[in-house]
């Protein structure tokens, strides 16, 4: 098919967006911009996200500065991209079968004990205990995003088991956030939440398939669960579960029909110009309607957001949350128990987390190495699971309203993320 000029010149820009890395580079971008201008310029880069934007009408208007709009609004939405992904893998991928699910879950639930108690043990008999839950998470985007230029040494098995292990550790990360991240709940708006969340169910299993749909009512959903008390974010995953993932027609009726549809659009009379004859138009609408039916709303509607997740929502909220000051007295600054916890669990933390349950899963025969994989793998998959930056840092503003806590979390999730990213590329550029 034939460019058009604005085609050839968007070209390289698609080609980018696609790439496997794309998402961690423009990622790790933002996070060197923020830590940029918040040496140059701390007093703008704070007022920026403490400037407030209203929505609503009368008196009914919700007020909030724009890095709440950004970590509870927007990062929302990022949570909902995860439930999409979390019900597609139980679905129809690696965590669909017991057998499938078992190593990925099983690392990925080591790589949360071990890295929670490490940090609890280090921080133990202080207020910072409660920051717990922050070098539990693995960023599934800097991981993946360091595997893809890790070589050519990491077979398909590997990707997919690093990816399996990240969407388990996103499910407990949000489990997390649910059980121990919320404050006092409103019952009666946890009420209203519950019974919009049931109009989405019985929505589903009436066949309604628009996306609109499940928009407009998820936004109710989020609005009941801002007031309610618990974290507003959690809203995303579970009208995320809601979408229907069942196609209107089987593959190969599908194939068939659109078969014969295609005979029909060839023994068509061409009327040799740029225009369609009137019934070579309705074959084609038919094509579409019949390719519509073939879809599932939930992977039509991740396809549509992923990238808006990816390159606009995850950089913004680096931007807005990872300018730290970077000081003379750094090093000094970076000694105490919050910033060392969050090192250790991170990076030593996940690192046995992963490997000891992995081992114990291969050695009791109940799971198998991943295809064409060595041990050098895992111990690499087991160091880049340490790379734990969105996640954390948006842990890290739940668990603590100190400030000071915050910013000593960030030292330690920058450091950890860029120690564990380095060594994990490092092994498997060895692994053969």
């Amino acid at each position: 098919m034939k460019k058009t000029p604005i085609e050839k010149i968007l070209a390289p820009v698609s080609r980018f967006i696609h790439l496997e890395y794309t998402s961690g580079v423009v990622l790790l971008a933002c996070v060197l911009a923020a830590i940029l201008w918040a040496n140059l310029d701390h007093e703008s880069y704070e007022h920026l996200w403490e400037i407030n934007l209203s929505v609503g009408f009368d008196r009914y208007i919700l007020s909030k500065p724009l890095h709440v709009w950004i970590n509870d609004g927007l990062m929302a939405i990022f949570f909902f991209v995860i439930g999409l992904e979390l019900k597609r893998e139980f679905l129809a991928g690696e965590l669909s079968t017991l057998k499938k699910a078992s190593l990925p879950m099983m690392a990925a639930l080591g790589g949360m004990i071990v890295p929670a108690l490490l940090y609890v043990l280090i921080n133990s008999n202080t207020q910072a205990t409660r920051g717990w839950g922050i070098p539990m998470a693995t960023d599934i985007a800097f991981a993946l995003g360091l595997l893809s230029m890790a070589g050519k040494n990491v077979p398909p098995s590997i990707k997919i088991f690093l990816a399996a292990l990240a969407v388990a550790d996103d499910l407990g990360a949000v489990l997390v956030i649910a059980f121990f991240y919320t404050n006092q709940l409103n019952l009666a708006v946890l009420g209203l939440a519950a019974i919009f969340l049931v109009a989405l169910i019985i929505g589903n299993k009436m066949g309604i398939r628009t996306s609109s749909f499940y928009l407009i009512v998820g936004i109710a959903v989020w609005i009941c669960f801002y007031f309610s008390g618990i974290h507003a974010t959690i809203a995303g995953v579970l009208v995320a579960f809601t979408v229907p993932a069942v196609t209107r027609i089987s593959e190969s009726k599908y194939s068939d029909t659109l078969r014969q549809m295609s005979y029909k659009f060839d023994e068509e009379i061409p009327n040799n110009s740029t225009l369609l004859t009137a019934n070579q138009y309705h074959i084609i609408y038919d094509v579409k309607e019949l390719s519509l039916a073939a879809e599932t709303p939930l992977q039509k509607i991740e396809h549509a957001i992923h990238p808006w997740v990816a390159f606009i929502i995850m950089p913004l909220f680096a931007v807005a949350n990872a300018g730290i000051i970077i000081s003379a007295d750094f090093f000094t600054a970076i000694q105490n128990p919050v910033t060392i916890g969050v090192m250790i669990g991170l990076v030593v933390g996940k690192f046995v987390g992963v490997i000891s349950f992995t081992w114990l899963m291969i050695k009791s025969k109940i799971s198998d190495l991943p295809l064409n994989a060595s041990w050098m793998h895992i111990i690499g998959i087991a160091l880049l699971a340490g790379v734990g930056f969105t996640m954390s840092l948006f842990i890290s503003g739940l668990a603590f309203s100190n400030s000071l806590y915050i910013s000593q979390a960030k030292y330690g999730i920058l450091l950890a993320s860029i120690i564990a990213g380095v060594l994990g590329m490092l092994v498997l550029k060895r692994a053969k």
